[in-house]
Formats: structure tokens, C-alpha cells, sequence
């Protein structure tokens, strides 16, 4: 391995966010329970609206803030009026806001990696432009990397456009990040290198078969990438 580039996924990789969506579904599903709707369907049912407007929307708070409003209107027969919008509206702006705390031994990792020479770090994230960069801001991480690149999708050629911004071949990168599906298959597809740190928990749309590869590592906690 001759890595020049490190690039880090943001969400559950670097900070926690699905708990945060999942908190919020269960606001909102209590708010649609008022209408007579139990919690399983509202959030089956907003699960099929979300993958139904992502090829409009992609990823992110607004996309999700949308199919919010979208399916609870539908599911209430236009009853959720105002006042309910307004609340759904609430939900996601705090998912615009909420803390993000780096998870533990991110920054220690993130000083250590920074430090080597012939190294440089990458954020390499999918979802929206300023949600993405706000919450990095907000991290307090910002000044350990020397690339930001937001995508609309982490597909094998948005790593290959990644590469060539960075001025690098596939096999002087190294991946990491919490999804499989999005950040570790995309990058070996390539002919980079990645490593797996499974998160908590992880949005369904994220779930896939998981397998191993000579050029994928799985590690329990992101400072076990102090040692490689």
C-alpha cells in the first residue's frame, strides 16, 4: 500500500446522525398517532415516499423533511393541516442543528493521521452542500482536512472524480467510513483501499450484503486506524 489520500465519510463516521433521524421519526410518529396511524406504518410508509423521491431529491435533511410532510398529508387525507406542517417543519431544522460531537478517538485519530508525512485527509461525503459543511463547521474538524468533496451519490465515479481532484491513483487511496454500501463498495470497485467501521446504527436504505475483499479491512473504532 502507497496511500497519499485518507478520505473519511462525515455521518456516523466522523459525528453521529442516525440517531438523531431516528429520534425524529418517533416524534413524528407520535405526531401522526393523533390521527389514528400506528408507528410501524408511519414509518414504513415514509420509508417508501423517501426512496420514491430520491431520484428528485437525492439525500439529506430537506429531501427527508419533504417526504415527511408529503407522507404524513397523504396518510391523514390532507387532515395534518398547518399546525402539523409547522411541526414537521420544526423536526427538520432541528435535524439542521443538532450537536455534532465527534464520535470518540476521531480527533486524537484525525491529529495522528495529519501528522504523517506524504499523507493528506479528505472528507468525502454525500447529502447537501451547506447541511454537509455546517456540520463539519460545527464538529470543530474542519482544520484537519485538506479536501471537502460533497456528492449527490458516493458512486464508483464520484471516487474516481475524488481521485483526480486529489491528483492520485485509486490505489494510493484509502476509504473509510461506516456504510458498505456507500462507502466501502464504491471504493474497491475502483481499485482503492478501504477500511469498515460499522456504525450503531444505520439507516435501512444503507443496509446491504457485507463480504470480505483483500483490500477491504473491518475495524470496531476509528483510532484503530493509528496502527496500520
Amino acid at each position: 500500500m502507497n496511500i497519499q489520500l485518507i478520505a473519511f465519510d462525515a455521518d456516523d463516521t466522523l459525528w453521529d446522525c442516525q440517531s438523531h433521524f431516528e429520534e425524529v421519526e418517533r416524534e413524528y410518529a407520535a405526531l401522526l398517532a393523533s390521527y389514528g396511524l400506528d408507528a410501524a406504518e408511519v414509518k414504513r410508509e415514509l420509508f417508501a415516499t423517501e426512496c420514491k423521491n430520491m431520484p428528485l431529491l437525492g439525500y439529506g435533511v430537506k429531501a427527508f423533511t419533504i417526504s415527511m410532510i408529503e407522507n404524513a398529508n397523504r396518510l391523514t387525507l390532507g387532515a395534518i393541516g398547518g399546525e402539523g406542517i409547522e411541526r414537521i417543519l420544526a423536526l427538520g431544522r432541528h435535524l439542521l442543528t443538532f450537536d455534532c460531537k465527534p464520535l470518540d478517538g476521531v480527533v486524537p485519530t484525525l491529529e495522528h493521521l495529519a501528522a504523517l508525512p506524504g499523507k493528506r485527509l479528505a472528507v468525502f461525503t454525500k447529502g447537501e452542500l451547506l447541511d454537509q459543511h455546517s456540520k463539519l463547521q460545527r464538529s470543530g474538524l474542519r482544520k484537519y482536512f485538506d479536501i471537502i468533496e460533497v456528492v449527490n451519490d458516493k458512486t464508483p465515479q464520484a471516487v474516481m472524480e475524488l481521485c483526480r481532484k486529489a491528483g492520485v491513483r485509486p490505489d494510493e487511496l484509502l476509504m473509510v467510513g461506516n456504510s458498505f454500501k456507500s462507502d466501502i463498495i464504491p471504493a474497491i470497485e475502483i481499485g482503492a483501499y478501504a477500511v469498515h467501521i460499522p456504525a450503531k446504527a444505520m439507516w435501512q436504505y444503507e443496509k446491504t450484503k457485507e463480504y470480505e475483499h483483500e483490500r477491504v479491512r473491518k475495524v470496531e473504532e476509528i483510532k484503530e486506524l493509528m496502527s496500520f
